[in-house]
């Protein structure tokens, strides 16, 4: 029977309705509705992300060198509390096709950005002499970046309805190797000389390591935060897309309109109590990654590969196959399994970690002075660009 296109939910139910387990085939919906879960909660994460950037740059932008003197200026919290309606305004658009233009705009203020941060970092000064950092971080960082990276790389959730609108989807994977090419290239350099250039002292977004004495500077931050605000919404239709259909079935027509613009406002100020919760970029970026990025990236795929290399179920019961059919490589089992269980160590330790920093704070973290700021986070140079590789990819 030919199928419609399906998206990563339907991908992995449908993998469990072939499965020859009976268990699996009766658990096909629940296996939708986790993945769909799962999404939801990275969506929604990466939405609380780009509140608690957006706050920590625009403080910046306004209050300039204020903030690093005995004048604090306003709360982190309270400029998420200021972006809050904005936010709310534009995830009332409820079709991707009227953010043509807006994304496209964005896309060059990143690429901007882009440029005028490596200038900043290749010519302002020399690049930092490399043998003065550690060339090993502590174990425990080691978690930290994990869910981070992560994080950066995971756009699992858009790779099958990009496949699916493609013209000529046979193309998609030369399309998607090129492209998460000149991704890891950027990431890599961007990561490397902002560390070589800021050391110790980089924190979660290298925007904040940028000096405030100049217009090329602040301009870096205010591109940026533009192309964030489309991005908040092009993350959003996501969640929205999978939450809404099922809550709005019962809801009359005339009603309809209203209790939708009402549930995606409550959905946008759900991301921001999170951001107020954890107003820290680092930490917020580590626990969205390990939490749910992990088990997109890396559990379920390579669980539907082995479900689909498994025999399909036949219409009427049959003797039990082997558990290991023929067209089940040992190699693939293997290297399938490896990768399940990187992602399942991932997630344990990465969200132990992270949560243990989140409740008891180490002292060093906050040895900057001021809890608000997003505190050093070394393997977090690279992570805007996340934001330009979302943007590109969905639309």
């Amino acid at each position: 029977m030919k199928r419609s296109p399906l998206g990563y939910s339907d991908t992995v139910a449908v993998a469990m309705e072939t499965s020859s387990s009976h268990l699996l085939r009766r658990g096909a919906n629940f296996g939708r509705l986790l993945v769909s879960f799962f999404l939801v909660l990275t969506q929604l994460g990466f939405c609380s992300v780009y509140f608690v950037f957006l706050a920590e740059n625009i403080k910046q932008v306004l209050e300039g060198n204020r903030s690093n003197g005995q004048e604090a200026g306003l709360d982190v919290r309270v400029y998420m509390l200021l972006l809050l309606p904005p936010l709310v305004m534009m995830s009332f658009i409820r079709d991707l096709r009227n953010m043509a233009v807006l994304s496209a705009l964005a896309n060059v203020a990143m690429a901007i950005s882009l440029l005028l941060i490596f200038t900043y970092i290749t010519s302002v000064r020399e690049v930092g002499d490399a043998g003065r950092l550690p060339f090993v971080s502590s174990w425990r960082k080691f978690p930290f970046f994990f869910g981070t990276a992560i994080f950066a790389f995971e756009g699992i959730g858009v790779v099958l309805p990009l496949e699916n609108q493609m013209q000529y989807p046979g193309r998609f994977p030369a399309a998607l190797n090129v492209g998460m090419g000149v991704v890891i290239v950027l990431y890599v350099a961007l990561a490397t000389l902002g560390y070589l250039h800021f050391g110790d002292d980089i924190k979660g977004s290298i925007t904040l390591n940028l000096p405030h004495d100049s217009w090329s500077n602040q301009l870096v931050k205010v591109l940026y935060c533009l192309g964030v605000c489309v991005s908040f919404v092009v993350q959003f239709f996501v969640p929205a897309d999978i939450l809404l259909p099922p809550l709005l079935a019962h809801v009359t027509d005339s009603w309809r309109r209203p209790i939708e613009f009402l549930l995606r406002a409550l959905l946008v100020c759900l991301t921001c109590v999170m951001a107020i919760l954890v107003p820290r970029l680092d930490l917020v970026i580590s626990l969205v990654g390990a939490v749910s990025s992990s088990a997109l990236a890396l559990v379920f795929p390579p669980l539907v590969e082995l479900l689909l290399l498994c025999p399909a179920t036949p219409p009427h019961p049959l003797p039990p196959s082997p558990p290991l059919a023929p067209s089940l490589p040992l190699s693939v089992l293997l290297k399938d399994a490896t990768i399940v269980l990187l992602g399942i160590l991932g997630f344990l330790t990465g969200t132990y970690v992270t949560l243990e920093e989140i409740i008891s704070p180490d002292d060093h973290s906050h040895r900057h002075g001021n809890d608000t700021w997003t505190t050093p986070a070394t393997w977090s140079t690279a992570t805007p660009t996340h934001t330009l590789f979302n943007v590109t990819h969905t639309l």
